[in-house]
């Protein structure tokens, strides 16, 4: 049986010196796909099913662990999940990815050693059978312990509290505290911040607000939703188990993602 790969990577030097490292160290594996940002990995790696993922940490569109999220909260229940090597060049995130069991790493500038051992590593674990039905909730346990405190490439923590938010509604300026927010959803370029009266937009990302609210209050339950907790009323399972969250003062329900599930496990 091929086994196929595909690699995300917006340096276009290093991205053909791996293809070509792959080519000599793993004759065998075939290239299913080659992209340049998260978004293209994104869509290309739903599309071709790959049974390995290169992944730059920090690319265009989305970054690897991104990228990683996304496929985490999207991937077919009836395909195997892919095995994950992240490519970077942050000694702090690749301490980070060993000591929460990625599948590997190797650091820039590649070389062909170390990729030799990687090679060696994806082999052994794709001819290990019983872990096939576990690398979906494995790389979920990784994310979950790398995502929290808003932890950026570099491995640095930022906190900025943010008490006030500004949302620009026609000539207006509406003042909104942090408190009254019931959730933020973020959309193409702009995040949706919902309260009990309103609606409003903000042009911002979820990624430039997670460092300013308190990850104690606000909980990320979906790559594109944030939460706050003391609005939850109750979380819902159904057969399939899809949950949703149910709000005070809201209508709204809300999807809580494979990777945030286990926020609302039972104490």
């Amino acid at each position: 049986m091929n086994i196929r790969a595909l690699i995300a990577e917006d340096e276009v030097i290093l991205s053909l010196t791996l293809q070509k490292m792959l080519e000599k160290l793993w004759p065998e594996l075939v290239l299913c796909s080659v992209v340049e940002n998260g978004v293209e990995a994104v869509r290309e790696a739903l599309q071709h099913a790959p049974d390995i993922l290169f992944l730059d940490i920090k690319m265009p569109g989305k970054t690897g662990l991104e990228v990683a999220q996304e496929l985490a909260e999207e991937w077919p229940e009836n395909r195997p999940f892919p095995l994950i090597v992240y490519v970077t060049a942050y000694d702090e995130f690749a301490i980070q990815a060993f000591e929460h069991s990625a599948s590997d790493y190797v650091l820039k500038p590649v070389s062909e050693e170390r990729l030799s051992k990687t090679v060696q590593r994806l082999q052994m674990r794709l001819t290990d059978q019983s872990q096939s039905g576990t690398e979906l909730e494995r790389v979920l346990e990784q994310l979950r312990h790398m995502m929290p405190g808003h932890v950026h490439a570099s491995g640095s923590v930022v906190h900025k509290p943010l008490h006030m938010i500004r949302a620009a509604v026609g000539n207006q300026i509406r003042m909104i505290p942090v408190e009254d927010v019931l959730y933020f959803e973020a959309t193409d370029k702009y995040i949706n911040v919902v309260t009990k009266e309103h609606s409003s937009l903000i042009r911002s990302s979820l990624r430039e607000l997670l460092p300013q609210i308190d990850s104690d209050v606000f909980w990320q339950i979906h790559r594109s939703t944030v939460v706050n907790s003391k609005k939850i009323l109750a979380a819902h399972k159904d057969d399939n188990g899809k949950m949703t969250l149910k709000l005070r003062d809201s209508d709204d329900k809300l999807t809580v993602s494979r990777v945030y599930s286990h926020l609302f496990r039972q104490m």
